[in-house]
């Protein structure tokens, strides 16, 4: 199969004609994360794509590929001999970003600083923390219970994973989360690509000087102190200073970015499924699993980018040497080959096959508190305030690109 023709064995659905019609673009041979009709019909697409389209190519930019199956996404995801993280995950990536690590290397060097930062957010450690992030979801619970309504995302949802991992784990302020949680969010959905690189410098200025105090400080033992001790590489060089910055600013996009969306879904989707709702009242064992669920039914990552070191066959797709290529972690999680009735949430389901924390070395390393975030939300939400709906005229805002987000969601009660 040539490689800008991934459609050509597909059926009569994924004819350019047909795709245009039902989509308003020919999403086989020229998709668009960014593309507006994506972000207001994102679940239809996912849909379409895990079903239809095991690679899809884009011609924005650079271009790039999208790959589509959990087969194929665990594969690639794991070989990164062949499909290097060291080129970063994004796509058409703005002019002087400094790459992040240890998201945006390959191994050894991502061996080394994972090997020494996996400790601090073990299963162990994270559970630990479980009282404070639920202490920490009553007072906010708190400021708003009374007045019967809410703007969640900005009175809960975009602050409670920016507590639990700025007081627990990396010891940052506070009151700077708005300004992170505004610059995470423009560097990631900006339109100009210009405003995103600006705001991600001013995240990396601000963690710069962050790192730079505490380099002056008594020892705590705590995760920053590991990132300023650093890590010797395997030719015997010691990792530079813009190494252990990235390596706090991933952690910081990590720990605000992501959590809120997953969040900001469950509770609009128990809002609008009062059965659903019930059946975790009544059955709060059943809680850790519908997280899974929602993980998997709602992803913050759409898609994580690598780039091809050699030619490379996926699915039909001859992808060249150089070219970028994205793993649609959102599709993988919805591939029918791997489960029934993808399309729907289903609380019960077992043994839920998501890549929503990603795939293969590079997997998510705040997975784990990300789930005690989840968990502590859901359920002392539902025992505070069993009965909410949406509040008339306060559906769910979204923006989508390579991540997707939930900008407002007015609740009552």
């Amino acid at each position: 199969m040539n490689r800008s023709s991934p459609a050509e064995s597909l059926d009569k659905e994924t004819t350019p004609e047909a795709l245009i019609e039902r989509f308003g673009r020919d999403l086989v041979n020229d998709f668009d994360l960014d593309d507006p009709a994506f972000n207001d019909r994102f679940d239809e697409t996912l849909n379409f794509m895990a079903h239809k389209c095991p690679v899809v190519h884009s011609k924005v930019g650079k271009g790039y590929y999208m790959i589509n199956t959990q087969d194929d996404v665990r594969a690639a995801a794991q070989d990164w001999q062949t499909f290097s993280s060291a080129k970063g995950y994004m796509p058409n990536r703005p002019d002087g970003l400094p790459y992040l690590m240890p998201e945006e290397s390959d191994p050894p060097i991502h061996t080394r600083w994972r090997r020494v930062l996996n400790p601090h957010l073990s299963p162990k450690v994270c559970a630990g923390y479980e009282q404070v992030v639920r202490d920490d979801a009553n007072a906010l619970i708190d400021k708003f219970i009374d007045r019967g309504e809410c703007e969640f995302i900005s009175e809960f949802g975009a602050l409670l994973p920016g507590w639990a991992f700025f007081k627990n784990v990396l010891g940052l302020p506070i009151d700077d989360l708005a300004m992170l949680v505004n610059g995470v969010e423009e560097g990631t959905f900006a339109l100009d690509l210009d405003e995103r690189a600006r705001n991600f410098g001013e995240v990396f200025e601000y963690l710069d000087k962050h790192l730079q105090w505490r380099s002056t400080q008594p020892s705590r033992g705590d995760l920053i102190d590991t990132i300023l001790a650093g890590v010797t590489y395997d030719d015997g060089t010691e990792s530079p200073w813009e190494h252990k910055v990235s390596i706090l600013v991933d952690l910081t996009f990590g720990g605000i970015a992501t959590t809120t969306f997953v969040m900001g879904s469950a509770i609009h989707h128990l809002a609008t499924n009062p059965d659903q709702r019930q059946l975790l009242i009544d059955n709060p064992e059943l809680v850790e699993n519908a997280i899974e669920e929602y993980a998997r039914f709602f992803p913050p990552v759409v898609a994580l980018g690598r780039t091809a070191t050699t030619d490379v066959e996926v699915a039909g797709t001859t992808i060249k040497e150089g070219e970028f290529v994205m793993l649609t972690y959102a599709c993988a999680s919805r591939d029918p080959r791997h489960m029934d009735e993808p399309e729907k949430i289903d609380l019960s389901r077992e043994g839920i096959p998501h890549s929503t924390f990603g795939v293969g070395p590079h997997r998510c390393i705040g997975s784990n508190l990300a789930r005690i975030e989840l968990i502590a939300t859901l359920e002392e939400w539902l025992k505070r305030i069993p009965e909410y709906r949406v509040k008339p005229g306060g559906e769910p805002t979204y923006v989508t690109g390579f991540l997707r987000s939930m900008r407002t969601l007015q609740l009552e009660w």
